[in-house]
C-alpha cells in the first residue's frame, strides 16, 4: 500500500515515515521544510519538497495516487497562533481541507490526521476523555478542533473515512528545542549544554507525556484499522514539571539547578488524557515508560550536540 505523509520531515512525522517503511509501506513524504529537516527524512521514501497548499503539492498527490493519506503537517505553536490568527488557520484549516480534497480527488481511502489536546481547553476534570466539552483557549486549539469538525463533515458528506488522533505532550528524538519546542526536549538541550533551563511558576504544573514511538505505533494502527472518528493518544500518567527535570537530569548525571520565573499567562495547570478509547478500539497501548522514553532522548540531544560540535571543527579547520 501506498501511503502519503504530510509534515514527514518533521519530529513526529519522521517517525511515522519510519515506521511505515519498517512495515513494508511504499511511503510518499511532502514536506516543505518550513520547520521539517531534510536529514529527518527516511532515504527509502521518496520526498517532495512542497506545501500541501501549493499547485505542486496537487500535481504530487495526482501523481502518486496514494491509497491513504496521514496529515502531519500544522502549524503548532500556541503563542504564534494568537500572533497571527490567520497564517494559523490557513496552515491548519485550509491545509486540512486542502489534504481531505486531494483525497477525494485522487480516490484515498483513508484520512488519518492529528489533532491536539489543547481542543480542549482547561478541563473540567480529569483524565480527559473524548466526550469532554471542547473550549479551545488560542487560535491554534480552535483551529484543531474546526479541522475535526471539517473532518467528521467530509465523512459524512462524502464518505471519506478520517480518524484524527488527539495526542497529548509528545516528546522524542528528533524534537526541536527552538521556539515553542516541547519542554523534555528544551531540558534535554540545556543537559546537553551543561545550562540551567527556566521552570515557570512552582514546576508542580502537569502533563501527560507520550513518547513517539508510541504515537507512531497508534497512527500505523489506526492507518489499519477501519475506525472513524477522534481518539486521543496519550498515557493517561500526570507528571510535573519538576520530577520531569528531577528524572532527565538524573539519567544525566547533572546536579544543574533550574531557574525559577512567574507562571506564564493562560497555561494549564493539569491536563492528563484518557487513551481508554483507544485500548478498546484500536488495540493500542503506550508501550514506552516514561524514564526510558527521557533515557532515549536525553541521549539523543547529548549525541546530537556532539556530532554538531565535531562537524563544527572540522569546518574550522577547512
Amino acid at each position: 500500500m501506498k501511503v502519503l505523509v504530510t509534515g514527514g520531515a518533521g519530529f513526529i512525522g519522521s517517525h511515522i515515515v519510519d515506521l511505515l517503511l519498517a512495515e513494508g509501506y511504499e511511503v510518499v513524504v511532502l514536506d516543505d521544510l518550513s520547520t521539517g529537516r531534510r536529514e529527518n527524512v527516511n532515504p527509502a521514501a521518496r520526498f517532495y519538497n512542497l506545501s500541501i497548499l501549493s499547485e505542486k503539492g496537487r500535481e504530487v498527490f495526482l501523481a502518486e495516487r496514494p491509497a491513504a493519506v496521514i496529515h502531519q503537517a500544522a502549524q503548532v505553536s500556541a503563542p504564534a497562533s494568537v500572533e497571527d490568527p490567520l497564517e494559523d488557520a490557513r496552515l491548519n484549516v485550509l491545509g486540512t481541507l486542502r489534504a481531505m480534497d486531494l483525497c477525494l480527488e485522487v480516490g484515498a481511502r483513508r484520512f488519518i490526521y492529528a489533532s491536539s489536546a489543547a481542543v480542549y481547553g482547561d478541563p473540567e476534570y480529569l483524565p480527559i476523555d473524548e466526550d469532554h466539552p471542547r473550549r479551545p483557549l488560542s487560535p491554534y486549539g480552535l483551529s484543531k478542533y474546526t479541522a475535526d469538525a471539517y473532518a467528521a463533515l467530509y465523512r459524512d458528506l462524502f464518505g471519506l473515512a478520517t480518524l484524527g488522533l488527539c495526542y497529548a505532550n509528545v516528546y522524542g528524538p528528533r524534537q526541536s528545542a527552538a521556539g515553542e519546542g516541547g519542554v523534555v526536549a528544551v531540558f534535554a538541550d540545556h543537559l546537553a549544554r551543561g545550562a540551567a533551563p527556566v521552570i515557570h511558576g512552582d514546576g508542580e504544573q502537569t502533563r501527560d507525556f507520550i513518547y513517539v514511538g508510541d504515537v507512531a505505533r497508534a497512527n500505523l494502527l489506526a492507518l489499519r484499522s477501519d475506525l472513524v472518528g477522534f481518539l486521543n493518544v496519550s498515557t493517561g500518567r500526570a507528571t510535573s514539571v519538576r520530577e520531569l527535570w528531577r528524572v532527565m537530569s538524573s539519567i544525566a548525571n547533572s546536579d544543574i539547578i533550574p531557574r525559577t520565573a512567574p507562571p506564564r499567562p493562560g497555561d494549564i495547570r493539569h491536563s492528563v488524557l484518557s487513551h481508554a478509547r483507544a485500548a478498546r478500539e484500536l488495540g493500542w497501548e503506550p508501550t514506552v515508560g516514561l524514564e526510558e522514553g527521557l533515557r532515549r532522548t536525553v541521549e539523543y540531544s547529548a549525541a546530537a550536540r556532539e556530532a554538531a560540535a565535531v562537524r563544527g571543527a572540522g569546518l574550522q579547520g577547512e
